[in-house]
């Protein structure tokens, strides 16, 4: 076995590593561009080396540099996690030139299932089932659309050497070919240095199933069942469980069979998944192999109890699997939620900045529940625009899907994150949505469900009680902790008021106090606009940003962040500020003028932290709706702007290049 070993990844794959590498008692080296100079995987390690700039063509893409840290440092193999080089045949024939063990499959193999063009044609001479397209090279966009055409639209124009949604564009019609080859080329070269790319046919309404396959250098291979992962935004997981709530035992059984034997038939030595899209009708197609560590195998861990990154580094250190397929079952429901740094209400676009606080759920068996949270940032790490956005997988366990939803729920609720936007609101509503829920679910789930993008869920009768009660209860302490201050002339409140009115966004509610007192910890009977009787009990505090408590029958955890004259509530993917107020005063506050917003219909904004990539028009260009004005890159992935209407650009505010922040003026029209 090793005992020194180099990861050459980053983030919270990097922390993922060494933390199984530690159980195993395995010194690790951590590598770090500047950006990543504190990064928590830094801290972790028990070395680390600095391998140069930021951007990752300039460090983690560099073999040369990860091979000198290797003999720097003394480390005898290397895991390169996911992205970057895990999947480069050509970085594992160097280590194995040096002497260094790659934690991973033979370069035949990756060579064979790594290229999607190349792992195709592989597939096809193996009989596996593929979906119609064109695996030759397409030399530029007339060609692209002679192949859409003849294959038959919808099609999936992808990157060969593509992963994470990079290098992906769906194309609807002949229009959009040639627009989606562009950019399908444009990002694949910056993305994976590899312009390469390839058309096939876009299956309507399908799921995206894989399967993990295990093997090792002794002829021994087996598959740990199936992750469900069709909930993506723009080709990239958002959501993951294991197993999946529509594969029958049957159909469990043949894709699994079927990963293992494509496994065998490339020598496959490490973990791996092969990805499989799914039709109403169970019939599943070969989409790819993934020749690496997947981001979701938290979930495929939770359910069989195996460490898969503890699997990869005794398969290369050349041991026997001590597994059989027999040995393989699938014990309860794991959900994985994968958190994002990028505004869901501005259609997920990135956002960079400092996390000013990051506190996740904790960690652990509570009860039938588990929560698993893999990170690779802590309170303070600066987000950058250098790498993918990505903050944390948030993972949860329980016997059965919906315990698990439940409890993924209240672990969202329970995570918080400042200083940056953030997906939890989306992660949090997806939890209630009754497709999801039941299990009805396509790729098309997010695109088909919030086709004008996420908006905060709004909040039903019962949930604005619920709500209504937390805002008086938080009040009532809130005054009361002002009464109980030194050196004021008078008490603030008074004798405790048992009316109040609560403005819950735009909505006024009547809330009574029947019985209780204020306390810590609080229980009070409150009547919400004459309703029946809620006891709201808690042992929240002021300043907390979590409550805790019961309002009914019901357990709550929402999160607090005070506002001007009031405070924000995020429960359950609703986001309402709110405020509560004697009558007297809600009278007179209904009386305010309301704030409009300035306007901006002359404006292009920037969306979001970027480079501007290309400026598609000079000033006093005529531009008819539809037509693109400029690309914006963030996080590797480009963003084209179009003209929402026809227009007249007056001016230029930007040029190729320039970074901008959100909301920044690109440029003016007339």
């Amino acid at each position: 076995m090793f005992t020194k070993i180099l990861i050459a990844n980053r983030g919270e794959i990097a922390c993922r590593v060494i933390k199984t590498a530690r159980k195993m008692g395995i010194a690790t080296v951590a590598v770090y561009s500047d950006a990543d100079r504190d990064a928590v995987h830094v801290e972790m390690a028990d070395e680390a080396v600095h391998i140069g700039p930021s951007p990752a063509a300039q460090s983690y893409l560099v073999p040369e540099k990860i091979i000198a840290a290797c003999k720097e440092t003394g480390a005898q193999a290397v895991h390169p996690g996911y992205g970057f080089l895990s999947e480069r045949a050509a970085f594992c024939e160097t280590l194995e030139k040096e002497g260094i063990v790659f934690i991973g499959p033979k370069p035949k193999a990756i060579k064979a299932m790594g290229d999607k063009i190349e792992s195709k044609k592989f597939a096809n001479a193996a009989k596996v089932s593929t979906v119609p397209g064109w695996l030759g090279v397409i030399e530029n966009a007339d060609h692209a659309e002679q192949i859409a055409g003849e294959i038959g639209y919808p099609v999936m124009i992808k990157a060969s050497a593509g992963g994470g949604g990079k290098g992906m564009r769906i194309a609807w019609n002949q229009s959009e070919v040639r627009d989606g080859f562009d950019r399908a080329r444009s990002e694949a070269k910056s993305s994976f240095g590899d312009d390469r790319v390839f058309i096939e046919k876009f299956v309507v309404d399908p799921r995206h199933i894989e399967i993990q396959v295990l093997a090792d250098a002794h002829g021994n291979a087996l598959y740990l069942g199936e992750r469900e992962c069709s909930i993506q935004r723009r080709n990239q997981k958002v959501a993951e469980e294991a197993p999946s709530p529509f594969l029958d035992a049957k159909t469990r059984k043949a894709m699994g069979e079927q990963s293992v034997a494509l496994a065998r038939a490339v020598d496959y030595q490490s973990a791996g998944t092969v990805e499989f899209i799914v039709d109403k009708d169970k019939n599943f197609y070969f989409l790819e192999m993934n020749t690496r560590l997947q981001v979701e195998h938290p979930v495929t861990e939770l359910v069989t109890g195996i460490d898969l990154v503890e699997q990869m580094i005794r398969v290369a250190a050349g041991e026997k699997l001590a597994l059989k397929q027999s040995d393989i079952k699938l014990n309860g429901w794991a959900v994985e939620s994968r958190l994002y740094a990028e505004d869901p209400h501005r259609n997920f676009l990135p956002s960079i900045g400092r996390l000013t606080r990051y506190r996740p759920p904790e960690e652990g068996q509570f009860g039938d529940v588990i929560i698993r949270n893999d990170t690779g940032v802590t309170e303070g790490s600066e987000i950058s625009m250098f790498y993918d956005p990505m903050l944390a997988k948030l993972c949860t366990w329980a016997p059965t899907r919906i315990e698990a939803i439940d409890a993924m729920s209240e672990a969202l609720d329970s995570f918080v994150v400042d200083g940056i936007e953030h997906n939890i609101p989306f992660l949090a509503a997806l939890m209630q949505h009754p497709r999801w829920r039941e299990g009805a679910i396509s790729t098309g789930f997010i695109a088909e469900e919030y086709p004008d993008g996420f908006a905060p869920v709004v909040p039903n009768s019962e949930e604005k009680a619920v709500l209504t009660s937390i805002v008086t209860a938080v009040e009532l302490l809130r005054r009361d902790r002002l009464d109980r201050l030194g050196g004021r002339l008078a008490p603030h409140s008074g004798a405790l008021k048992r009316d109040w009115v609560v403005k819950l966004g735009d909505d006024y509610l009547q809330a009574s106090i029947l019985e209780g007192m204020i306390s810590i910890p609080m229980e009070i009977d409150l009547s919400i606009d004459g309703g029946k009787a809620l006891t709201v009990s808690s042992d929240w505090r002021p300043g907390d940003l979590i409550w805790r408590g019961t309002v009914g029958k019901r357990s709550v955890v929402a999160q607090i962040r005070p506002v001007a004259n009031g405070l924000r509530i995020a429960w359950k993917g609703m986001s309402v500020t709110a405020r509560a107020m004697l009558p007297r005063i809600a009278e007179l506050e209904r009386l305010m003028p309301e704030k409009v917003a300035p306007d901006t219909s002359k404006l292009l904004l920037c969306p979001m932290p970027g480079l501007v990539v290309s400026i598609a028009v000079t000033e006093g260009q005529e531009v008819k709706a539809g037509e693109t004005l400029a690309v914006v890159e963030a996080m590797k992935m480009e963003n084209v702007l179009r003209a929402e209407r026809d227009l007249v650009v007056s001016k230029l505010n930007a040029k190729p290049g320039d970074s901008l922040a959100v909301d920044a003026v690109i440029m003016e029209f007339a």
